[in-house]
């Protein structure tokens, strides 16, 4: 069996890591080490089963299926077009592209304006620049792991480290006292702040660039392809791992003797101008901006790959370019209202990718256990749309919904989502499966 060399092993999952680590990346875990105070590592261990299990069992669910398309078609091939447009769109120009371009503004640019300037032009301006760079990049998706994982990447990791290092070495206080938030529940907390990443959502479509770049070092046989994407998913989720400790800690130190700021953005910024002065807000500007061009150029290069499969005749290159602009004018509508619209949507996706990448595992057969996956997907779906048009202003709908098992914890989705495998697997074995 082909195998790569563990050296160009370690560059694949690097490129995937740095695919991954963009704007939510940056700005949740300094602001939950912020939030959750001493209750840092319990909430850190939530976030980490949503931001970094699930994503990486995503990678490995969607290569062992041969693609989205496919695990998604074991609950019907119409439910698979839908849900893989409605990701593709969240990860693509809707949320998570303009979202990287904004976030890098805020941090790269905003703390260097003099007072007076022209801060919508001047965003107009970078985004322009960010996203050229982004779309000239992505042209070629099979050399991501020469330009991301060998240049960018390390660049990255090492100036995070430096901000990790001076926290530890001259931190700015004790951690401090949990936020309300965080102070009943912070392992759940951080599981439901894991959503924010989009990181298992994107996982279901980073597979595609991340096997270009497998064949691409030489390795043909799909079974080989297949299971050298899945280690590079693990290396990728490790890296994960500890950067994501390393800027939990950072906020909380920085929000229990400076004090919680409105975003992690603004926690980086606070840890950075105590640390460094002016030159951490340099270093700072340096890792936002090489984190949000390495996630844009990835999100770039799946979407449009995906899009051709759709209309064809449009092109690769046309589709990259679409996304650039459209990505372009929304992101110059400002970082929070982004965020504001984000966390509905992402509420709505999250729990049924979740449970498609459950069911892969436990239900790999697909045919045979039909019933399984479209019960249980079609009653998470519902109940997760309809709490996220509660969260969203719906409040009539509150009564009904209020009721569910975990609704205060704001899981009011698993208890569905079990109701629906039980009745699956029943429906199963009396051989629904077999006639669909």
């Amino acid at each position: 069996m082909e195998r790569l060399s563990k050296q160009k092993l370690v560059l694949v999952g690097l490129t995937l890591f740095s695919m991954f680590f963009g704007a939510g990346n940056l700005i949740f875990p300094p602001y939950l080490g912020a939030s959750a105070g001493t209750n840092t590592w319990i909430a850190m261990a939530g976030f980490a089963v949503t931001a970094i299990g699930f994503p990486v069992l995503g990678v490995v669910a969607v290569a062992k299926s041969g693609g989205l398309d496919k695990l998604a078609g074991h609950v019907h091939p119409r439910f698979a077009f839908i849900f893989t447009l409605l990701i593709y769109l969240s990860i693509g120009p809707c949320l998570a592209i303009p979202r990287t371009a904004s976030t890098s503004f805020e941090m790269a640019v905003v703390p260097f304006l003099k007072e007076g300037s022209s801060g919508a032009l001047t965003q107009f301006l970078y985004s322009a620049v960010f996203f050229t760079i982004a779309f000239v990049v992505s042209l070629k998706p099979d050399k991501l792991t020469d330009r991301l994982g060998k240049i960018m990447t390390p660049c990255l990791l090492a100036l995070i480290v430096v901000i990790f290092a001076g926290s530890v070495v001259h931190p700015a206080g004790p951690y401090g006292i949990p936020s309300k938030s965080y102070g009943s529940n912070p392992f759940v907390k951080g599981f439901l702040e894991g959503y924010l990443t989009m990181d298992t959502i994107a996982a279901l479509n980073f597979g595609i660039i991340i096997s270009l770049n497998v064949q691409a070092m030489g390795i043909k046989q799909e079974t080989s392809v297949v299971k050298e994407t899945i280690h590079a998913g693990f290396i990728a989720g490790g890296v994960l791992l500890m950067v994501y400790s390393a800027l939990a800690h950072v906020g909380a130190v920085t929000g229990g003797a400076l004090g919680l700021g409105e975003n992690g953005a603004q926690t980086l910024n606070q840890a950075v101008r105590f640390l460094y002065g002016n030159g951490g807000l340099v270093m700072l500007a340096a890792i936002f901006f090489i984190a949000c061009l390495n996630t844009c150029i990835g999100l770039i290069s799946c979407c449009s790959r995906y899009f051709c499969t759709i209309v064809p005749k449009v092109g690769y290159r046309s589709w990259a370019l679409l996304f650039a602009l459209v990505s372009l004018v929304i992101s110059n509508i400002g970082l929070n209202r982004i965020l504001e619209v984000s966390v509905p949507v992402l509420n709505a996706i999250y729990p049924v990718a979740i449970v498609l990448i459950l069911l892969s595992f436990g239900f790999p057969d697909g045919r045979k256990w039909k019933a399984a996956y479209v019960f249980c997907i079609s009653l998470t779906g519902i109940v997760s749309v309809l709490l996220s048009l509660e969260q969203a202003g719906l409040s009539f709908l509150n009564p009904g919904l209020s009721m569910l098992p975990l609704y205060d914890m704001g899981l009011g989705w698993i208890g569905p989502a079990i109701v629906g495998l039980l009745a699956g697997v029943l429906a199963g074995f009396s051989g629904y499966g077999n006639r669909s």
